[in-house]
């Protein structure tokens, strides 16, 4: 789809938007890399572009695309009034709307950002993902003996590995439930542990609605652990860039893999693609083991679109310039 388009630009906001919707100086910084991105491109792209900054009031959503009714929205929010698992209520109430939207719906946004249920379905699937229980605030702690250590403990519903630390990886029932019930009191929600896999860490991005292609593979390395210490994304080693230089933290296109393996990978993320009902762009993270077996860690669907982010970085990989992306995603989004 080539002809130029009303495209309205949804994304989120620290806490109540002014009222003037002026945005210039935020996304000037850093934090606002992937909204100023996507903009960007749109307008080079020759779209004509509004912005609508969301916290807690749909109200703000219903106005704007009422006055100014857009051909599609361009969907960056992540939560709603803070709320993580809420980004389904935004898509909800864009289908209540009629508008067309990029991204995942209500479905795969639900299914995905529930680790529990993504683990069930996979499991129906015969899809390997490491094995796990979950701990509601107010339960019993107690480890169950088919999980033995070491284990991973992080919160059920958070993304960007908020809420992991090196206290994550557990090997003693003490630490087990110190970890549980910090989760509990610290952030308020369901723990949820299970166990620790060793092996290479990727990351595979994937477009696409009925067809689907998978871009080159990416991998986090982690240079400077010792040999024999667990290697794991926590928040700061996502985000902290003086943390990252200290332990040889890289994110870089994944280094040669046995022969075959990528094949596997790229078939089984098809289907977890899939099956987690993600459409128009995702993101799915898994690890191999030492003896080549492939697990499932997390889906993401509409995965941060920084231009110097996994998914643009791929992209860009296979030949996608950052523009050409951004109109694939607008373009599937017409496709559904």
């Amino acid at each position: 789809m080539k002809k130029k388009l009303k495209v309205l630009v949804l994304f989120d906001t620290a806490g109540t938007p002014p009222a003037d919707q002026d945005f210039t100086e935020e996304l000037k910084t850093e934090d606002w890399k992937a909204e100023a991105d996507v903009i960007n491109a749109l307008k080079r792209l020759g779209h004509e572009v509004r912005t609508t900054g969301v916290y807690d009031e749909p109200r703000l959503i219903l106005d704007e695309v009422k006055s100014h009714p857009p051909d599609i929205v361009f969907n960056l929010t992540e939560h709603f009034n803070n709320r993580l698992a809420s980004d389904r209520d935004v898509a909800s109430l864009l289908d209540m709307l009629g508008v067309r939207y990029t991204g995942a719906g209500p479905t795969g946004l639900t299914l995905c950002k529930n680790k529990g249920m993504t683990k069930e379905i996979l499991a129906y699937h015969h899809i390997r993902f490491p094995a796990f229980t979950i701990f509601p605030p107010g339960a019993t702690v107690r480890r169950p003996k088919r999980l033995p250590f070491p284990l991973f403990i992080k919160p059920l519903q958070e993304e960007a590995s908020y809420g992991i630390s090196q206290d994550s990886f557990v090997e003693d029932d003490q630490a087990f439930e110190e970890r549980v019930r910090f989760i509990h009191e610290r952030m308020n929600q369901e723990a949820l542990a299970e166990e620790y896999i060793d092996g290479r860490e990727l990351y595979v991005s994937i477009l696409g609605n009925a067809r689907l292609q998978v871009f080159p593979l990416r991998e986090v390395i982690f240079s400077e652990v010792p040999e024999g210490r667990p290697r794991f994304s926590t928040f700061k080693a996502k985000w902290d860039e003086a943390y990252r230089k200290r332990w040889g933290i890289e994110n870089i296109f994944a280094q040669p893999l046995p022969e075959g393996v990528a094949d596997r990978i790229a078939k089984i993320c098809k289907k977890v693609y899939r099956v987690l009902r993600i459409r128009g762009y995702g993101r799915i993270d898994l690890r191999v083991t030492p003896d080549g077996g492939i697990v499932i860690l997390e889906a993401n669907p509409n995965p941060n679109l920084a231009g110097d982010d996994e998914f643009a970085q791929s992209t860009l990989k296979a030949g996608f310039i950052y523009e050409t992306l951004v109109q694939k995603i607008v373009d599937l989004a017409f496709s559904t």
